[in-house]
């Protein structure tokens, strides 16, 4: 790996520093099969275990390090220059602002610059050591990801200490104790604590968020880690939006007379929170509500139809990836963010595949035949990440008005 960085067999020695090390290191990851990344530290200081994954997208670091879906573990920022637009409050999506949940660690190749954006409010060191978020830059991040691609997701400790005091041993111990996110139901860490109503509709260009006061139908959505941008594009088609807990009943669900109801994206292992979430989704099923669902949302609607979900190698996390649309024939660019997926070949008659990734052929979506019920893997709200599946809401919102004998909206 990179110069700054000690494999197992040789974790006792010290490498050459990189050109941009500073003469101290105040920051290190440490993989669980021994391996020692030395950087230095940004944002907050500390040391915390988790999962390092990477992320391929260039824009949006600020989306992606609010998103819930990334409770439990620590990003690599594929892209090199990240922090220099600075941060703001605009680009937050974690529902609750003052949730101590989400994101362990981030890593960047190079130290975060100056922001340069007429946007920005606030320094990205600043707002990092704000929200409890460890960083570790000055590292070759693209010999940290092909490690990632052919070893698997990796269990480590990331550590952020000024003064540059280390026990390697001792964090070496720990990352190789920490049993990983499999079996971990995180959604309580990231979910409401009540119900509440959402208005708030899309951003416009030098105009910022509105207000939507049009209410033609009321969604409910079941919150296990809700992205913010989900709940304007429905605040925008019309939408009375209510967000319930993860651990809300199917039947107080059904009592707010909802014309359809969502189930959001959220971190963790579907398996686990699908103890207590699939027999609520199965009931939602057989209501005859249109019923949609967005990643982790799409895992445990499948777990509850009777499929299966797997750990992936290495994930999907970005903004660039290729999925097909079999129920169009279309290929789009779409947003990622998942260490598990749902087994295709799992899916019980009745249950069809409609999207698939164009990288692995993994699974990014269902729907059930004879009944307005689909989800898919992906992120289609698009924060960050481009706008191809932005018709998915749109498709939605018709199963609710084909429900009421309206007339469908143009997907497209």
């Amino acid at each position: 790996m990179a110069s700054n960085t000690h494999t197992p067999s040789d974790a006792a020695s010290k490498a050459a520093p990189a050109p941009w090390a500073t003469p101290q290191v105040t920051a290190v990851l440490v993989l669980a099969d021994g391996t020692i990344i030395e950087g230095i530290g940004a944002g907050a200081t500390g040391s915390a275990e988790a999962e390092v994954c990477f992320n391929t997208a260039i824009t949006g670091y600020q989306e992606i390090l609010t998103d819930p879906s990334y409770s439990g573990q620590i990003v690599t920022f594929t892209f090199p220059h990240i922090g220099n637009v600075g941060a703001n409050i605009e680009d937050i999506e974690t529902l609750d602002m003052d949730t101590a949940e989400g994101v362990i660690g981030a890593i960047f190749k190079m130290p975060s610059t100056a922001p340069s954006n007429y946007r920005s409010v606030d320094d990205f060191d600043d707002w990092l050591k704000a929200r409890g978020i460890i960083g570790l830059c000055g590292i070759d991040t693209r010999a940290l990801t092909a490690h990632i691609r052919e070893s698997g997701l990796a269990n480590a400790v990331i550590a952020h200490d000024p003064d540059g005091n280390f026990d390697f041993d001792a964090l070496r111990k720990r990352a190789a104790d920490w049993g990983g996110l499999e079996g971990r139901d995180l959604v309580p860490g990231v979910t409401s604590g009540d119900s509440s109503q959402w208005a708030q509709s899309a951003w416009v260009w030098d105009e910022g968020y509105d207000e939507n006061t049009s209410h033609n139908y009321h969604v409910v959505a079941v919150d296990f880690g809700v992205k913010r941008n989900i709940l304007r594009l429905f605040a925008g088609l019309d939408c009375k939006v209510t967000v319930v807990p993860a651990n809300t009943s199917a039947e107080d669900i059904l009592a707010m007379q909802p014309d359809g109801v969502f189930l959001s994206n959220g971190p963790g292992d579907p398996a686990a929170t699908g103890e207590y979430a699939t027999g609520e989704i199965r009931k939602l099923v057989e209501s005859g509500l249109p019923l949609f669902g967005i990643c982790l949302g799409h895992q445990m609607l499948a777990l509850a139809l009777g499929a299966q979900t797997v750990k992936m190698h290495q994930g999907h996390h970005g903004a660039n990836h290729p999925v097909k649309d079999h129920t169009t024939g279309k290929v789009e660019i779409v947003s990622m963010n998942h260490g598990f997926a749902v087994d295709g070949a799992s899916l019980p008659e009745g249950v069809e595949e409609t999207h698939v990734s164009l990288f692995d052929n993994t699974n990014c979506g269902l729907r059930v035949a004879g009944k307005p019920v689909f989800s898919v893997q992906h992120h289609p709200e698009a924060s960050p990440g481009p706008q191809d599946s932005h018709y998915l809401f749109r498709r939605f919102i018709n199963l609710i008005r084909d429900s009421k004998g309206e007339e469908l909206l143009a997907e497209r």
